[in-house]
């Protein structure tokens, strides 16, 4: 196994072009697009399922069994909900987040037949007409409205825009690097994740690294809403880590530096043995690194894990602060991290039991009394 090192101009551009690339859940098929013409120029073979999930490989010395690393594409974003006399539009959220990181956020409503601007705003949003009771009225998703910037003041005017319920909103990300390393916007969770992954792939690629068994880069576009890497896995994958932000506020113990490893989310313990594998890899070529466990979150393995699949899962994480709004990561974790999969992807399969599906009690490991 070797410490490869990660092309960081690489890394940073997809990033870029990821975030500018609207992809809530349900609209993903240009993201999907471009993950796919990344892997085509890197000569990695590529496969998508019916709705677009990418399923990439990297063929190892072995084909007796498979890993995978999974990062998700799809982000939040937000859908119309009805058409109002005012001219404006009633809306909801794609995803799991707080109304108060939607006010003010400028968007892109995409109609069947059109792209249109707009601003998602509290129902009281002038104060020179409601004064303070713009401060009180309560933060939730029924005191937004998106104001198209059209001429709109009835619900025929949306009418003719071709406005319908249903219409898909993506969220501007709006990001910005600064000379320090940090890196700023909306949807980090978990284009970050999908461009660290691109960024191992092509340092493998790149330096021509013999894997000892195959490696599937997967690419998910509903993590969002809940399904993830339901229907990406297929029976030859044994083991599978995934990427995703890890959440630095009070009381955790996530950092945006280093790795942060999870050792479990609110449904459970991640696979004891591949996370402390994980954790002797940052150990051995002291890739910084720390332990946190995550009590309202969920990731592509969950999915995997319920769909019933039966692999080890692992989540290892970059530390973003404000996750779920305005997102802010460094460089350094993203490169922990990458440096991190390129080795996890070199290394030998955790147990070679794990190649069959069932099997004798033979070689199933104890963990520690």
């Amino acid at each position: 196994m070797k410490d490869l090192p990660i092309d960081q101009t690489y890394v940073q551009d997809v990033l870029f072009r990821l975030l500018n690339t609207p992809s809530p859940s349900g609209y993903t098929d240009r993201a999907v697009h471009l993950v796919a013409d990344e892997l085509d120029k890197l000569g990695v073979p590529v496969e998508l399922t019916r709705r677009g999930a990418v399923r990439a490989t990297l063929k190892g010395r072995s084909n007796t069994q498979d890993r995978a690393v999974v990062a998700h594409i799809d982000t939040l974003g937000a859908m119309v909900k009805g058409l109002k006399s005012n001219g404006r539009v009633e809306v909801v959220p794609i995803g799991h987040w707080n109304a108060r990181f939607a006010e003010g956020a400028r968007v892109t409503l995409f109609t069947d037949m059109s792209t249109h601007r707009g601003t998602i705003l509290p129902l009281k949003a002038s104060g020179h007409t409601f004064a303070d009771e713009v401060d009180k009225q309560p933060s939730n998703w029924q005191n937004l409205e998106l104001r198209i910037d059209e001429h709109c003041d009835s619900q025929r005017d949306l009418m003719k825009l071709g406005v319908h319920v249903g219409d898909i909103i993506a969220i501007d990300p709006q990001p910005e690097v600064l000379e320090n390393g940090y890196i700023v916007s909306r949807h980090l969770d978990d284009k970050a994740g999908a461009a660290v992954l691109l960024g191992a792939v092509k340092a493998i690629v790149d330096h021509k690294v013999e894997l000892p068994i195959g490696c599937h880069p997967l690419f998910t576009i509903s993590e969002e809403v809940g399904s993830g890497a339901s229907a990406v896995l297929h029976g030859d994958i044994s083991e599978m880590l995934t990427l995703d932000n890890g959440t630095t506020a009070p009381g955790q113990n996530s950092s945006e530096f280093g790795a942060t490893i999870c050792m479990a989310d609110m449904t459970g313990p991640f696979d004891y043995h591949l996370t402390h594998y994980i954790i002797r890899l940052c150990q051995e070529f002291q890739i910084p690194y720390q332990r946190d466990i995550f009590r309202f979150y969920r990731s592509d393995s969950a999915a995997a894990v319920e769909a019933g699949a039966d692999l080890r899962t692992a989540l290892a994480t970059f530390g973003v602060d404000g996750s779920h709004g305005w997102e802010r990561i460094h460089w350094n974790a993203l490169e922990s991290l990458a440096k991190l999969v390129a080795i996890y992807m070199q290394s030998p399969p955790l147990f070679m039991r794990d190649q069959d599906d069932i099997g004798p009690r033979a070689g199933f490991p104890m963990q520690p009394a």
